[in-house]
């Protein structure tokens, strides 16, 4: 199958294959957080912008980056990926800076509570908190509240979409959009691109389930109606939400189901799926074409935003 795969992305699958397929889920968990962190000589032109530092918002740190002084340019609120139990600023900073500069949107990213040292609801009480707080003081960058757009990938992209649930579900504003790249979405991996990518792709079946079961505090929430479950969810009243899945992903399958589900309910749904790549691509714009597509294609999303002012 390595056949169908993107060049650049068949190189690291070939590698893969020739070390023995070996399971993240295997290695420790700080094993696994340098990993990821090492991955990032993989991501590409890191380009210049205005300004970044570090803020605390409603006791949450986050990470802002504002391509120039320009006010009142929208906001791009960011939920890094990492399988709940690892990422951060450092694995994300250059896809983070390509957004802020292409997009001309100040991205905020939040660090949020990792697993295993902090279980359920720790990231998903952090990030909506951070949004609470985004929302109240985001001017004070240079930031239009008024336009918030949610992005998020994998682990990220089910903390996006949690997060915009539990802020309609309070009755709260809601973000004018959310783009949610290869989001977690079924923590009992029973799809078909679980079983068919699970295995082959870097990116294992074991590896993602295992996030969730660090990160859940027993196996009955891993089954019950919490946020660890959204496909059960009633999305009518959403945003206009955008869907990005990747062919030899174990997710592809849940973000179509999580389109088809949104359309049903009314929302203004879109599904993209990017031919040749596996999960974890968006992060891998120094070998992969797609990458480099998929983040000029978030980035015009958030400027039609923009222009829709």
């Amino acid at each position: 199958m390595t056949n169908f795969l993107e060049a650049g992305i068949r190189e690291l699958v070939d590698e893969f294959h020739a070390n023995g397929k070996p399971c993240p889920s295997t290695q420790t968990i700080s094993e696994r957080r340098t990993g990821y962190i090492a991955s990032t000589a993989l991501a590409g032109e890191s380009p210049r912008i205005g300004d970044e530092f570090i803020d605390v918002i409603n006791g949450v740190q986050v990470k802002v980056y504002k391509p120039n002084d320009q006010v009142n340019l929208p906001i791009t609120v960011y939920f890094h990926g990492g399988c709940f139990i690892s990422g951060g600023f450092e694995t994300h900073d250059i896809q983070l800076r390509q957004i802020a500069h292409l997009s001309n949107s100040i991205v905020i990213c939040i660090k949020y509570r990792l697993a295993p040292e902090h279980t359920y609801p720790a990231a998903h009480d952090d990030v909506y908190q951070a949004a609470l707080g985004i929302k109240e003081f985001g001017q004070k960058y240079g930031g239009d509240p008024a336009q918030i757009v949610f992005v998020g990938d994998s682990a990220g992209g089910q903390l996006a979409l949690a997060t915009t649930l539990r802020l309609k579900r309070n009755q709260q504003w809601l973000p004018r959009r959310q783009i949610l790249i290869y989001p977690m979405l079924d923590p009992k991996g029973s799809s078909d691109s679980y079983r068919e990518n699970g295995a082959d792709y870097i990116i294992t079946a074991n590896m993602l389930l295992s996030g969730f079961h660090l990160y859940a505090n027993s196996e009955e929430e891993l089954n019950d109606e919490t946020e660890l479950n959204l496909l059960g969810c009633n999305f009518s009243g959403l945003p206009s939400t955008t869907i990005i899945t990747a062919e030899f992903d174990p997710l592809r399958d849940e973000g179509e189901k999580l389109h088809k589900l949104m359309r049903s309910h009314g929302v203004e749904a879109y599904c993209e799926c990017y031919p040749g790549v596996i999960h974890g691509f968006f992060q891998l714009c120094g070998v992969s074409r797609s990458a480099q597509s998929c983040i000029l294609a978030v980035a015009n999303q958030i400027k039609t935003e923009e222009q829709a002012r």
